[in-house]
């Protein structure tokens, strides 16, 4: 099979539209793959955003937590810390050379803050050339991106593309997307998509009681509890049918529809839910963050796997480019 190469953003702790949309389907498609599969922590992609070097440790320690809580098989995944391997950040400035400006003033990263240009560092607007030089150091061959990483996959297929044309060999493989349609945007606690950038976000790892504050944030209407409610139009209804079984969904579903029941009810019920769906996990992410000995272990053997890979691909690079 193919290898696979995917990573994560350390510009917070992981919520349920990380784990449902990234982590979970990267864990399963790295368990299926006869291959090795990559994941990393994108903590160099985070400084374009936050400065604050304590707050990144804590993420990416947090990050790291939650894709092991979830089961990741570091014997058949090759997981590290994108900062560690200084290899990406020199094939970044290689690959900067063969970018046009006008590819990356058009990438979506760039445009959403090309109004307030004054909020725009170099780091963001040459964006997508690090994230070329993270799947391109590493040969992969499917890289599964939402629809809005797109772009930036198609960019990393270009610059591929024409570094092998000038240099006249097919030095960089050329990566294919892999999209899921069975995963849908997932809802934030306001309909929107969830995402930090929202502070919409479902902290599955939260402390109990932090926990329910956070479920209990889900905007609804103002339906009084007696009358029947429309579950298709309820964010809590969306959000629980994400976790729930066709039983558990229909259940809720019929509760809506027959009237007497308030959103705090349902409020209530997908919060157990999430306890009792995710106990294990919420259980094993606390043992990691707290014993944070046990995760640099784990990423520190993929970080010295990766750097015996990187360096090979780097190596060619460098000669093709009369950097013997």
């Amino acid at each position: 099979m193919a290898r696979v190469l995917t990573g994560i953003q350390s510009s917070g702790r992981p919520h349920l539209g990380n784990i449902l949309g990234a982590i979970v389907p990267a864990i399963e498609l790295a368990k299926a793959n006869a291959e090795e599969s990559f994941i990393f922590i994108a903590d160099l992609h985070s400084l374009t955003s936050s400065k604050d070097p304590e707050l990144r440790i804590e993420n990416t320690r947090a990050v790291a937590a939650a894709w092991l809580a979830f089961g990741l098989d570091i014997e058949k995944t090759v997981f590290y810390r994108q900062s560690r391997r200084p290899e990406v950040t020199e094939l970044t400035w290689y690959l900067n050379c063969f970018t046009p400006y006008p590819m990356l003033a058009n990438a979506h990263s760039f445009k959403d803050k090309a109004e307030r240009l004054a909020d725009v560092n170099a780091g963001l607007f040459t964006y997508p050339v690090l994230m070329a030089a993270d799947i391109l150091l590493y040969s992969a061959d499917l890289v599964p991106v939402g629809k809005d990483q797109m772009q930036h996959l198609e960019m990393t297929r270009d610059i591929a593309t024409t570094f092998n044309r000038i240099v006249g060999e097919d030095i960089l493989t050329i990566p294919e997307a892999r999209i899921s349609e069975a995963v849908k945007t997932i809802p934030g606690t306001d309909g929107q998509k969830m995402s930090k950038s929202y502070n919409n976000y479902i902290d599955i790892f939260l402390p109990e009681k932090q926990l329910k504050k956070n479920v209990n944030s889900i905007v609804t209407d103002s339906t009084p509890m007696e009358d029947p409610k429309d579950p298709d139009t309820c964010n809590v209804f969306k959000l629980y049918s994400l976790l729930a079984s066709e039983d558990q969904i229909q259940e809720m579903r019929g509760k809506y529809l027959g009237g007497n029941y308030g959103y705090g009810h349902a409020k209530k019920e997908f919060m157990e839910l999430i306890l009792e769906k995710y106990a294990e996990e919420r259980k094993a992410f606390d043992f990691y963050m707290s014993n944070p000995e046990e995760i640099e272990k784990k990423l520190a053997a993929g970080e010295a796997h990766a750097k015996a890979i990187g360096e090979k691909l780097l190596q060619t690079v460098r000669e093709k480019l009369g950097f013997r």
